[in-house]
């Protein structure tokens, strides 16, 4: 045999040992595929998370963002702060910015009327959970809705404050049974009657906000549906090129400071809030639930290199004598060292394929269940790869020097 064996012959040797020895190297594969499993299932799971968020907001609308008079309060666990609240902005205010905004851009005005309201037509009525949003003619556009049915609302309908209305899906399928077309039928929400003139196509639940679940009036309608005497309207920018947010957000930063006759000194008493502004900040959590699972799942490969190393140095006991013959024959303690080095990275490999499959299988069950694209996660793949050789590396070398230490005298002789 040659002394200077070359790697293709130690993988034979190794993979030869491999199938010699079934119930070991599964047991010891299963270890190492356990820990990758947790790390990529991890991993692919909080990638669909991401993957499904991104699709849930872009679905409200890209490249716009809102005038408020208060921010955006998400809170996770105990962190987060408490949304600035200023001054409400009026339907003059929300009026003039959108008659005097003038930069290319898309300008629509809307105003939360109800959130609880209840929709009914002749003996059918939804549960009393229907948002009522009172909006413009630009809104649908600069939030992402499209139209299934019918026409959108007019200016016309604007300037008149007439009683129609726009419904989304859930409210069409509840109310409207049996294919019946909805367009030009009469319903009254909280008490008053609308004309049904446009239903909107499915949206979802996106991220939670119900949007097949809406009803849109004349925002001018709805305005003495309101509760409040003092109702605050949302402004909502859309550029059609998204490089030029920045130019747009600065312009109409001005206008409306002027509108609000506000002075140099003065702090904006508004917040401009974009578009995917709810998204970042969820995606800045996953970021750290992202360096926890890393942890977890990294512990767990601990343990299983731990495991790994522990059958390895039974592995060199039980094959003694045949470290011995090889010795005699000429093997040198490296080519020894190479062999069973090479035999823990194999193992290792072959859990760390089985685990990356499993991994994958789980994070897109859970990409599945969220309404996201398959993902395959080519980066944490090469990761899992990278982490199964350095595992074998590490929990190899110390059996692999214990059996090149061997003197081959000793070894011919142990039974």
């Amino acid at each position: 045999m040659s002394v200077n064996m070359s790697y293709r012959e130690n993988v034979k040797l190794a993979l030869q040992s491999i199938v010699s020895n079934k119930l070991r190297t599964f047991l010891t594969a299963l270890i190492i595929a356990i820990g990758i499993m947790a790390l990529i299932g991890v991993l692919t799971s909080i990638d669909a998370i991401q993957s499904s968020l991104t699709n849930s907001f872009s679905s409200m609308g890209s490249n716009s963002f809102n005038i408020r008079n208060r921010g955006v309060n998400v809170r996770i666990g105990e962190s987060g702060s408490k949304a600035k609240v200023f001054p409400a902005i009026s339907y003059r205010d929300a009026k003039s910015f959108k008659e005097n905004y003038d930069f290319g851009a898309v300008v629509s005005l809307s105003a939360n009327v109800s959130w609880g309201a209840t929709a009914k037509y002749k003996g059918e009525k939804t549960n009393p959970n229907i948002g009522v949003i009172g909006a413009d003619e630009n809104y649908l556009e600069t939030s992402g809705y499209k139209l299934a049915d019918g026409r959108n609302l007019t200016s016309q309908d604007i300037d008149l404050a007439s009683s129609v209305v726009l419904i989304g899906q859930e409210v069409r399928d509840k109310l409207f049974k049996h294919g019946k077309n909805p367009v030009g039928e009469y319903i009254t929400l909280g008490g008053e009657r609308f004309t049904v003139v446009g239903v909107l196509e499915s949206k979802g639940s996106s991220a939670g906000f119900g949007a097949d679940k809406a009803c849109f009036v004349p925002f001018s309608r709805g305005r003495a549906m309101m509760g409040s005497s003092n109702p605050s309207y949302v402004i909502t920018v859309m550029t059609g090129d998204p490089f030029k947010m920045d130019a747009a957000e600065g312009e109409a930063i001005a206008i409306f400071r002027n509108i609000r006759n506000l002075n140099a000194k003065q702090a904006n008493d508004f917040e401009i809030i974009k578009s995917d502004a709810v998204a970042q900040i969820l995606m800045q959590n996953l970021a750290l639930v992202t360096v926890g699972a890393v942890v977890i799942a990294f512990i767990t490969l601990v343990g299983a290199s731990i495991g790994l190393m522990n059958i390895m140095l039974v592995s060199v006991t039980e094959r003694t004598r045949e470290i011995g013959v090889r010795k005699a024959i000429g093997a040198t303690p490296d080519v020894i060292r190479k062999q069973f080095l090479m035999e823990a990275v194999v193992i290792c490999i072959l859990g760390g394929i089985a685990g990356i499959i499993l991994g994958i299988v789980i994070g897109n069950l859970l990409a599945l269940a969220l309404g996201a694209d398959f993902i395959i996660p080519w980066k944490w793949m090469a990761l899992g790869i990278s982490v199964c050789v350095g595992v074998g590396m590490l929990s190899g070398y110390y059996p692999a020097s214990k059996a090149s230490k061997l003197d081959p005298v000793e070894a011919l002789r142990y039974e």
